[in-house]
């Protein structure tokens, strides 16, 4: 990017900012707001009147508080990121080919969230390696997005881009989850039969939506 325009062009900015967009996501749909509400009902047994059974999985020949084990891969996926990123950063720097490394970043996670429409406990290693490689794939690209802000933005532009790139993903997520949201709730009203089959489907929009508006980005 910062080849075809100088440092501190609106235009530059603008794309960098607008990553943000597409990625956050991730954050809102699966950190936050729709994953964990859909591992709870997957993995937690109750009776008719509410109270839980059961709320324990097996994996590995092993098992684990539903709680537990999510919290596991979660940690190990940060643990991933903590090693490689400073070994791919400084690769990256010397290259010269931080877009690349945000690429694969960005495609990694994005196709690992369309790979969640899939989950199952039926399949689990093959669900929470998605889980883990869609963390993977959104702090790995998290690094190197945020590694572009010095070069493509002068000192006294960076807080304010960097607001905006805020600001970009925070209404892009909202917007998201709202959709999927409506879809979940309103099932109905689209034909589903209840609200499994959405929820999966807010899974993969949110791996298509990365995709496709990180395109602007790179550009």
């Amino acid at each position: 990017m910062g080849n075809t325009l100088p440092k501190g062009h609106k235009k530059l900015l603008n794309a960098w900012a607008f990553y943000d967009w597409a990625n956050s996501v991730y954050n809102l749909t699966i950190s936050s707001a729709v994953f964990p509400i859909f591992w709870g009902a997957l993995t937690i047994i109750r009776n008719d009147q509410g109270e839980i059974i059961s709320d324990t999985v097996s994996f590995l020949g092993y098992d684990f508080n539903n709680d537990s084990l999510i919290s596991y891969v979660t940690a190990l996926a940060f643990l991933i990121v903590s090693f490689i990123s400073p070994f791919l950063s400084g690769i990256a720097d010397y290259i010269g080919n931080k877009k690349n490394f945000l690429k694969f970043f960005c495609y990694l996670g994005a196709l690992s969230c369309i790979g969640l429409y899939w989950f199952s406990l039926d399949n689990l290693f093959f669900s929470l390696l998605c889980y883990l490689l869609a963390l993977i794939g959104f702090w790995g690209s998290i690094v190197f997005y945020n590694s572009y802000l010095p070069d493509i933005a002068f000192p006294e532009q960076q807080d304010a881009i960097s607001a905006k790139g805020y600001s970009l993903g925070y209404i892009g997520s909202v917007i998201l989850l709202i959709i999927n949201l409506v879809m979940i709730l309103k099932y109905d009203w689209f034909g589903f039969e209840n609200e499994g089959l959405p929820t999966r489907l807010s899974f993969l929009m949110v791996g298509v939506w990365w995709i496709g508006f990180s395109q602007y980005s790179y550009y």
